[in-house]
């Protein structure tokens, strides 16, 4: 990794990858069936900041090839194999992809990391003619009232000093980031999960700004936080459902 790429890489989650790759939710089939659709032909697709895989696996069911890149070697470490994927930790802002090469270039959960100029470059210099370019984003997930109530109020409340300023660009879905591309329009999709209080809270721990709580002040605020959901939550075992819109900036390259 050169000493530009180790000053602009933010690592907020390499320390928590094995989190990461147990408690992220799953992109739906339905979303990387319109991706495909949106690619001149299903050939090589090109997963920036893939994390632990996701949504790197759908698209391998997808394509012939998927290069799926992160700068987080451990993030790699943890990532779900697939025939068809070759991880690789590298920076988004220079894969080591060849030139002229990617039918579609996709970031999911990750372009608000990037030097996206720079990122943007990189994928005009590995995208074949008429590729297609997906940015990917969620944000707060959404449950059934009052525990929804509690979990959006954490989230703006206590924590709220700790979010990174990146994150900003999330709540707002994308829309403020910098998109120099013909845009495509997307359909709406969202990820859904039945899930139990531990694993909403298994979830809730790979937070970046719970962490940065965590380190500045302690964990008190964050069990007061967990009692409360536990109350309301009533049967720990009790499964409910749990939900995040997603937003797309889909653009030709």
């Amino acid at each position: 990794m050169t000493d530009r790429t180790s000053a602009t890489f933010k690592d907020h989650f390499s320390k928590v990858a094995s989190a990461y790759a147990a408690h992220r939710p799953g992109y739906p089939a339905e979303l990387v069936d319109f991706l495909a659709s949106t690619a001149p032909r299903q050939g090589v697709a090109w997963d920036c900041g893939c994390g632990s895989g996701q949504l790197s696996v759908l698209l391998g069911d997808r394509f012939e090839r998927v290069i799926a890149t992160d700068a987080s070697a451990e993030q790699i470490q943890k990532a779900q194999s697939h025939p068809a994927i070759e991880y690789r930790c590298a920076p988004a802002e220079a894969s080591g992809l060849v030139d002229t090469t990617v039918d579609l270039a996709v970031a999911a959960q990750a372009a608000h990391w990037f030097d996206l100029p720079a990122y943007y470059a990189e994928v005009r210099r590995v995208a074949r003619p008429r590729a297609a370019l997906a940015l990917i984003t969620y944000g707060n997930p959404k449950l059934e009232d009052p525990i929804d109530s509690v979990v959006q109020g954490f989230y703006s409340g206590p924590l709220r000093s700790y979010w990174p300023p990146e994150r900003r660009l999330v709540e707002d879905e994308y829309r403020s980031l910098p998109f120099p591309f013909e845009e495509i329009e997307s359909p709406s999709f969202r990820m859904d999960v039945r899930w139990t209080l531990a694993q909403l809270a298994g979830y809730i721990e790979t937070w970046s700004a719970l962490r940065a709580m965590e380190k500045s002040v302690g964990r008190e605020q964050i069990e007061s936080f967990y009692r409360e959901l536990s109350r309301l939550w009533g049967d720990a075992a009790k499964v409910r459902e749990v939900t995040w819109p997603l937003a797309l900036r889909v653009g030709r390259v």
